[in-house]
Protein backbone atom coordinates (compact mmCIF):
# COMPACT_ATOMS: atom_id res chain seq x y z
CA UNK A 1 0.00 0.00 0.00
CA UNK A 2 1.69 3.52 -0.83
CA UNK A 3 1.54 6.32 1.41
CA UNK A 4 -1.52 8.36 -1.20
CA UNK A 5 -3.43 4.48 -0.85
CA UNK A 6 -3.35 4.95 2.97
CA UNK A 7 -4.57 8.31 3.15
CA UNK A 8 -7.03 8.33 0.37
CA UNK A 9 -8.33 5.21 1.83
CA UNK A 10 -8.64 5.36 5.40
CA UNK A 11 -11.91 6.55 6.94
CA UNK A 12 -13.48 6.89 10.48
CA UNK A 13 -14.66 3.34 11.75
CA UNK A 14 -17.84 3.19 14.10
CA UNK A 15 -18.64 -0.11 13.65
CA UNK A 16 -16.18 -3.53 14.38
CA UNK A 17 -16.19 -7.48 14.44
CA UNK A 18 -16.16 -9.31 17.59
CA UNK A 19 -12.41 -9.93 16.50
CA UNK A 20 -9.77 -9.70 19.63
CA UNK A 21 -7.27 -7.26 18.01
CA UNK A 22 -3.72 -9.08 18.68
CA UNK A 23 -1.17 -7.96 20.86
CA UNK A 24 1.99 -8.65 18.58
CA UNK A 25 -0.09 -6.33 16.56
CA UNK A 26 -0.64 -3.65 17.90
CA UNK A 27 3.03 -3.37 19.44
CA UNK A 28 3.83 -3.17 15.31
CA UNK A 29 1.62 -0.06 15.16
CA UNK A 30 2.72 1.52 17.81
CA UNK A 31 6.16 0.63 16.49
CA UNK A 32 5.62 2.77 12.99
CA UNK A 33 3.31 5.01 15.17
CA UNK A 34 6.45 6.32 17.19
CA UNK A 35 7.94 7.52 13.93
CA UNK A 36 5.80 10.56 13.90
CA UNK A 37 7.49 13.39 14.09
CA UNK A 38 7.17 15.59 17.29
CA UNK A 39 8.61 18.49 18.25
CA UNK A 40 12.52 19.07 18.56
CA UNK A 41 12.18 15.27 18.94
CA UNK A 42 10.14 15.25 22.19
CA UNK A 43 8.34 11.99 21.46
CA UNK A 44 5.80 12.95 23.84
CA UNK A 45 2.88 10.70 22.84
CA UNK A 46 1.97 8.04 24.98
CA UNK A 47 -0.74 4.97 24.05
CA UNK A 48 -2.78 2.98 26.64
CA UNK A 49 -4.54 -0.31 25.17
CA UNK A 50 -8.02 -1.01 27.12
CA UNK A 51 -10.08 -4.36 26.71
CA UNK A 52 -12.95 -5.64 28.81
CA UNK A 53 -14.69 -4.31 31.47
CA UNK A 54 -12.91 -1.29 31.57
CA UNK A 55 -13.17 -0.56 28.30
CA UNK A 56 -17.03 -0.95 28.88
CA UNK A 57 -16.99 0.94 32.13
CA UNK A 58 -15.11 4.14 29.94
CA UNK A 59 -18.13 3.91 27.25
CA UNK A 60 -20.45 3.64 29.87
CA UNK A 61 -19.51 6.10 32.32
CA UNK A 62 -17.44 8.65 30.11
CA UNK A 63 -19.54 9.44 27.71
CA UNK A 64 -22.77 10.90 28.49
CA UNK A 65 -22.30 14.19 26.91
CA UNK A 66 -21.97 12.45 23.63
CA UNK A 67 -23.78 8.83 24.27
CA UNK A 68 -23.40 7.42 20.35
CA UNK A 69 -19.19 7.66 21.46
CA UNK A 70 -19.79 5.24 24.23
CA UNK A 71 -22.25 2.63 21.61
CA UNK A 72 -19.04 2.88 19.65
CA UNK A 73 -16.41 2.54 22.53
CA UNK A 74 -18.71 -0.54 23.66
CA UNK A 75 -18.92 -2.20 20.05
CA UNK A 76 -14.68 -1.83 19.46
CA UNK A 77 -12.59 -4.64 21.13
CA UNK A 78 -10.59 -2.41 22.00
CA UNK A 79 -9.74 0.99 22.56
CA UNK A 80 -6.33 3.06 22.52
CA UNK A 81 -6.07 6.04 24.98
CA UNK A 82 -4.05 8.24 23.74
CA UNK A 83 -2.03 11.12 25.84
CA UNK A 84 0.80 13.02 25.83
CA UNK A 85 3.95 13.91 28.46
CA UNK A 86 2.93 17.44 29.62
CA UNK A 87 5.17 20.44 29.38
CA UNK A 88 7.67 19.37 27.10
CA UNK A 89 6.66 19.97 23.35
CA UNK A 90 7.02 23.40 22.86
CA UNK A 91 9.10 24.50 26.01
CA UNK A 92 12.52 25.21 26.27
CA UNK A 93 15.04 23.48 28.79
CA UNK A 94 14.56 26.01 31.35
CA UNK A 95 10.50 26.03 30.74
CA UNK A 96 9.89 28.83 28.91
CA UNK A 97 8.31 28.79 25.31
CA UNK A 98 10.20 28.43 22.60
CA UNK A 99 7.04 30.74 20.38
CA UNK A 100 3.99 32.28 20.96
CA UNK A 101 2.13 29.28 20.38
CA UNK A 102 2.82 28.53 24.06
CA UNK A 103 1.96 25.13 24.67
CA UNK A 104 -0.09 24.57 21.91
CA UNK A 105 2.53 22.01 20.31
CA UNK A 106 1.83 19.60 22.98
CA UNK A 107 -1.73 19.12 21.53
CA UNK A 108 0.14 19.64 17.48
CA UNK A 109 2.38 16.87 18.22
CA UNK A 110 -1.03 14.27 19.60
CA UNK A 111 -2.47 14.98 16.77
CA UNK A 112 -0.26 14.02 14.72
CA UNK A 113 0.59 10.26 17.03
CA UNK A 114 -2.75 10.25 16.29
CA UNK A 115 -3.03 10.19 12.65
CA UNK A 116 0.41 8.16 12.14
CA UNK A 117 -1.36 5.51 14.16
CA UNK A 118 -4.62 5.42 12.55
CA UNK A 119 -2.46 4.88 9.43
CA UNK A 120 -0.16 2.64 11.12
CA UNK A 121 -3.49 0.55 11.81
CA UNK A 122 -5.28 1.00 8.80
CA UNK A 123 -2.17 -0.70 7.24
CA UNK A 124 -2.17 -3.81 9.22
CA UNK A 125 -6.05 -3.89 8.24
CA UNK A 126 -7.67 -2.31 11.40
CA UNK A 127 -10.10 0.81 11.50
CA UNK A 128 -9.89 3.10 14.25
CA UNK A 129 -11.56 6.41 14.76
CA UNK A 130 -10.20 9.16 16.83
CA UNK A 131 -12.64 10.52 19.83
CA UNK A 132 -12.60 14.07 21.79
CA UNK A 133 -15.87 14.24 23.39
CA UNK A 134 -15.30 12.70 26.52
CA UNK A 135 -15.19 13.52 30.67
CA UNK A 136 -11.39 13.76 30.24
CA UNK A 137 -10.83 13.50 33.90
CA UNK A 138 -13.15 10.21 34.49
CA UNK A 139 -11.46 8.54 31.83
CA UNK A 140 -8.11 9.76 33.28
CA UNK A 141 -9.12 8.62 36.53
CA UNK A 142 -10.19 5.45 35.40
CA UNK A 143 -7.14 4.57 33.63
CA UNK A 144 -4.77 6.10 36.84
CA UNK A 145 -3.16 8.62 33.82
CA UNK A 146 -0.04 10.29 36.00
CA UNK A 147 -0.54 13.76 36.79
CA UNK A 148 2.24 14.36 34.32
CA UNK A 149 0.35 13.01 31.37
CA UNK A 150 -2.68 14.36 29.81
CA UNK A 151 -5.19 12.05 28.11
CA UNK A 152 -6.09 13.77 24.55
CA UNK A 153 -8.27 11.72 22.57
CA UNK A 154 -9.69 8.27 23.00
CA UNK A 155 -9.25 5.90 19.92
CA UNK A 156 -11.29 2.38 19.31
CA UNK A 157 -9.64 0.06 17.02
CA UNK A 158 -10.38 -2.93 15.48
CA UNK A 159 -11.75 -4.66 12.18
CA UNK A 160 -14.19 -2.57 10.50
CA UNK A 161 -17.64 -3.72 9.95
CA UNK A 162 -18.13 -1.25 7.38
CA UNK A 163 -16.64 0.33 4.76
CA UNK A 164 -18.06 3.99 4.94
CA UNK A 165 -18.20 5.98 1.77
CA UNK A 166 -15.15 8.65 1.96
CA UNK A 167 -17.08 12.09 2.26
CA UNK A 168 -16.55 14.81 -0.22
CA UNK A 169 -13.74 17.25 -0.29
CA UNK A 170 -12.67 20.88 -0.21
CA UNK A 171 -11.24 20.91 -3.77
CA UNK A 172 -7.33 22.37 -4.08
CA UNK A 173 -8.82 25.47 -5.32
CA UNK A 174 -10.20 25.83 -1.69
CA UNK A 175 -7.76 24.64 -0.05
CA UNK A 176 -4.54 25.91 -1.52
CA UNK A 177 -3.26 29.86 -1.67
CA UNK A 178 -0.31 31.21 -3.84
CA UNK A 179 1.64 34.41 -2.84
Amino acid sequence: MTANECIRGRRSIRKYQDTPVDHTLLNEIIETASYAPSWKHTQIARYIAVEGELKNRIARECTEMFPGNGAIIENAPMLIALTYVKGRSGYERDGSFTTPKGDSWQMFDAGIAAQSFCLAAYEKGLGTVIMGIFDEAKVASLLEIPETQEITALIPIGYAAEEPVAPRRKSVEDLLTYK
